[in-house]
């Protein structure tokens, strides 16, 4: 078994197509089509079935298959480690972000490690923190920005915490004194965002712990239409201070801060992979976040 084989077979799988597989791999389809029937010689298997309506997986197939993908991610990482060595420019990073963090936080992050490292190649991956973790323990991200999370495979350094705020609009009664009850919050209409989201369970179990019942008059699937409510006057909202930096200083929002209760915060960590080699293309981001965050973090 070879490497030529390998890449065809993923290749095939992928586009359910030898001819596209040979497009992409820049060979004529007889070739991939001898590479594949080496394969399936090797393996005493069929690896695909043809037929006139295209290629489909054997059940051997798709059970070869995440090998296959291992093995070519293997070989990348290879490559990528004696890339390394010569220099830490020519690597690529792989980061995996919680959705709110890649929108209002990251951007910050890589415009300071590509001023350091502008020949790394990036490649940012998103999702919720569960999802992060996810890519993270299958290989497909490096690094992972996200809500604190534990996992027995995963170191997480804790970065910041993420402060949940009330915003309402300038002309709102509470925008005059900037401050106002748990209580009085509740009695206005509230507008929730993301309900599969763990800000929004962050919120109902502030208001719960409260002894309160929020009056919430609408709930949106995105932070950023969320925000456009309650500019319009349609609502106050609870929201990551971070997400509306922009809107405070040009005036279009209004912090308010709730006099009787304690401040909502989320704890943001970077996670990696415990005993693992670090490329030097992730030690060096680590490098990055931690003088941007003013933290000793391990080198690896």
């Amino acid at each position: 078994m070879d490497f030529g084989q390998v890449e065809a077979f993923v290749q095939v799988s992928a586009h359910r197509s030898f001819s596209r597989a040979a497009e992409v791999l820049q060979l004529t389809q007889p070739s991939i089509t001898a590479r594949i029937q080496s394969l399936e010689r090797e393996l005493s298997e069929e690896l695909f079935e043809r037929g006139g309506r295209g290629v489909r997986m054997t059940d051997a197939g798709l059970a070869f298959l995440p090998f296959a993908e291992r093995i070519l991610q293997t070989l990348q990482e290879g490559r990528e480690a004696v890339d390394e060595v010569r220099n830490v420019q020519l690597g690529s990073l792989r980061v995996g972000s919680a959705l709110t963090i890649s929108t209002y936080v990251l951007p910050k992050i890589l415009h300071i490690f590509r001023q350091r490292y502008a020949g790394v190649e990036v490649v940012i991956r998103t999702g919720r923190s569960e999802q992060v973790l996810t890519m993270l323990l299958n290989d497909e991200v490096q690094v992972g920005l996200v809500r604190s999370l534990t996992h027995q495979e995963v170191e997480a350094v804790h970065l910041y915490d993420d402060e949940i705020v009330l915003a309402a609009y300038p002309e709102h009664p509470f925008a005059a004194t900037g401050r106002a009850t748990v209580e009085d919050t509740a009695s206005q209409p509230i507008i929730l965002f993301d309900r599969g989201s763990s800000y929004y369970g962050l919120i109902h179990n502030f208001f719960r712990q409260a002894g309160v019942i929020p009056n919430v008059s609408m709930e949106l699937d995105s932070l950023e239409a969320t925000k456009r409510m309650v500019e319009e006057g349609l609502g106050i909202a609870l929201v990551p201070l971070v997400t509306i930096e922009r809107e405070l200083l040009a005036g279009a929002l209004v912090r308010v801060d709730m006099v009787n209760a304690e401040p909502i915060k989320r704890p943001i960590s970077l996670i990696y992979r415990r005993h693992r080699k670090r490329p030097r293309t992730v030690n060096a981001f680590i490098d990055t976040l931690a003088e941007i965050y003013a933290l000793s973090l391990p080198v690896g």
